[in-house]
């Protein structure tokens, strides 16, 4: 494993890379995670398997980037990092907002994009869900290490987290500056990029959890899959929103059947 940093604009982001086979995975976390989050996932890849994880702009160790904290800079960091590892060939691996996230990077179909998975993913168009009062209510889910526990134990899990995994998802989801922590909810996750998806030019693979309930398998069927009408769509029984830290097993062998695919 080696650490470095990218240059990106207004400052650097740290990235941590296993080099390996191509294609390379790029993981972009969710909305109050970090690189860590992909952790269970990293160890059950191949030891060959080439490997980036970062913190995006405004959380972890990248929590003092400047902003604007919005998903089209979120994107151009994710190519930046790309570009500047030298990275030939990889796939996006976006979960929820980072999935968000990578379908705009996608869009811009960057050099050496080779796929695209989308874990849990953040739909182009937001469902009818995202109300103005939904959204005042998310803003304040990450509020206190309490409410964190809250959101987990009612929204975000349906399988049981390890009790050191839950207290790393505690203390990823404080680790936020203020203006990046309010992004989302009030921004972020009411954007309606169809558009972008639907110029996605690569294969895509949707991973969905049975039991989501921040991102049901209905709602990416419904609000995701017409503008992307060439992806795979796979559910992975009894889990729910968290899947790299419910199902890291399954999501490990879903992006190597994924990139094996791609390199055959």
């Amino acid at each position: 494993m080696t650490e470095t940093t990218i240059a990106v604009a207004g400052g650097a982001v740290g990235v941590r890379r296993r080099e390996g086979g191509g294609p390379a995975l790029v993981l972009v976390h969710y909305w109050g995670g970090s690189a860590r989050t992909w952790d269970a996932v990293v160890e059950r890849l191949p030891a060959d398997r080439d490997v980036v994880r970062f913190d995006q702009r405004g959380w972890s160790s990248s929590r003092e980037l400047p902003g604007p904290y919005g998903l089209d800079r979120l994107a151009g960091d994710v190519i930046d990092i790309a570009q500047g590892l030298g990275l030939d060939r990889y796939v996006l691996v976006g979960h929820s907002m980072g999935g968000k996230v990578s379908q705009l990077a996608a869009a811009r179909r960057p050099s050496g994009l080779a796929g695209v998975v989308l874990v849990a993913p953040a739909p182009p168009r937001p469902p009818a869900t995202v109300t103005a009062e939904y959204q005042g209510f998310l803003a304040q889910a990450y509020d206190s290490p309490q409410a964190v526990e809250q959101s987990l134990g009612q929204a975000l899990t349906a399988a049981p987290l390890d009790p050191a995994v839950r207290e790393a998802v505690v203390r990823d989801s404080m680790a936020a500056d203020a203006a990046a922590y309010q992004e989302w909810p009030l921004h972020g996750i009411a954007a309606d990029v169809t558009d972008a998806a639907g110029a996605i030019d690569v294969p895509v693979l949707v991973l969905a959890g049975e039991h989501d309930q921040v991102e049901p398998p209905q709602i990416l069927r419904d609000h995701l899959l017409p503008w992307i009408p060439h992806a795979r769509f796979d559910v992975i029984p009894g889990v729910g929103h968290l899947l790299p830290l419910e199902a890291p097993e399954a999501v490990a062998a879903a992006l190597e059947g994924f990139a094996a695919d791609l390199a055959r």
